[in-house]
């Protein structure tokens, strides 16, 4: 289930709530009580390190130029 962040406007805390999608919009109230909050916009961060795929090189077009040996000399 997917976490949304908010942001009391009365108390100024911001808190986490786990919701449906389909009920990311609903209004939350804040642990303290006050019902005056809105959803933040959240940016994720994904750590730790990947590598490229490695895959076979690309097969050379025939007859070379920039689009296959039709427009360029």
């Amino acid at each position: 289930m997917p976490r949304y962040e908010y942001r009391c406007r009365t108390c100024g805390d911001t808190f986490e709530k786990s919701r449906p999608m389909a009920e990311s919009s609903a209004p939350a109230a804040c642990p303290a009580g006050h019902d005056d909050t809105v959803k933040l916009l959240s940016t994720v961060a994904v750590g730790g390190s990947a590598s490229a795929p490695t895959t076979a090189p690309a097969p050379k077009a025939s007859g070379g130029g920039c689009c296959g040996g039709g427009c360029c000399g």
